[in-house]
């Protein structure tokens, strides 16, 4: 398939990149500074942009299978970039009418897991808190690729680590794992991956975790 990522430089977005270049993808990574984005392989395009302009990322987009997106906030004083920035891919992709798009969100947003206990319930309650601003900055995100006319699915971990790829994990569409508490970057870049033919997964949120 040819794939274009976005946030390629981050976390999600560079283990998707190398695990869709080692599946034999075909890969365009979208970057603002090429300076710090170390993959390289033969099936890959680095595509430089800047992310505000819907304009400039139609060329990225145009004639792609799927597009994936690790874009979001770092700390609480990115809280707005998940939304802002997906704006300008969702205008992009529906002016080169390409349907398909994965991006990452977060499980908090999503409904609360039957089978949750006290302390997994008290853990939200206070992460949920800590991070209202990005938590509400996603759930912007979501609502806007609702009413978009793309194929999108919202892929929602908990806490993230930077453990290898195990490609072991429990997904529950329209809503998330109970005690789900943790999962690796590389295995939401494997689950979203996974997900690109997966027509359950179509509109939907999805949660994903250990």
């Amino acid at each position: 398939m040819k794939l274009t990522v976005f946030g390629a430089t981050g976390g999600v977005g560079r283990e998707v990149v190398r695990q869709a270049l080692d599946a034999g993808h075909e890969v365009t990574a979208v970057v603002r500074d090429p300076a710090r984005f170390a993959v390289t392989g033969e099936r890959l395009e680095v595509f430089r942009a800047d992310l505000t302009d819907a304009g400039a990322l139609r060329g990225a987009v145009a004639g792609r299978d799927a597009v994936l997106s690790g874009l979001g906030a770092r700390s609480r004083a990115d809280a707005g970039v998940a939304s802002r920035l997906t704006r300008s891919v969702l205008t992009a992709m529906e002016a080169e009418e390409v349907r398909r798009l994965l991006v990452v969100s977060a499980a908090p947003v999503g409904p609360a897991a039957e089978g949750d206990g006290l302390l997994d319930k008290a853990v939200l309650a206070v992460v949920g808190s800590v991070l209202k601003d990005v938590y509400a900055d996603l759930r912007v995100m979501e609502s806007e690729l609702a009413a978009s006319g793309t194929d999108w699915t919202s892929v929602r971990p908990p806490k993230l680590t930077d453990r290898p790829v195990t490609g072991r994990y429990r997904t529950v569409v329209g809503g998330n794992p109970p005690r789900g508490r943790t999962l690796a970057r590389a295995d939401v870049a494997h689950a979203m991956l996974a997900m690109i033919d997966d027509r359950r997964t179509v509109r939907q949120g999805v949660g994903v975790a250990y």
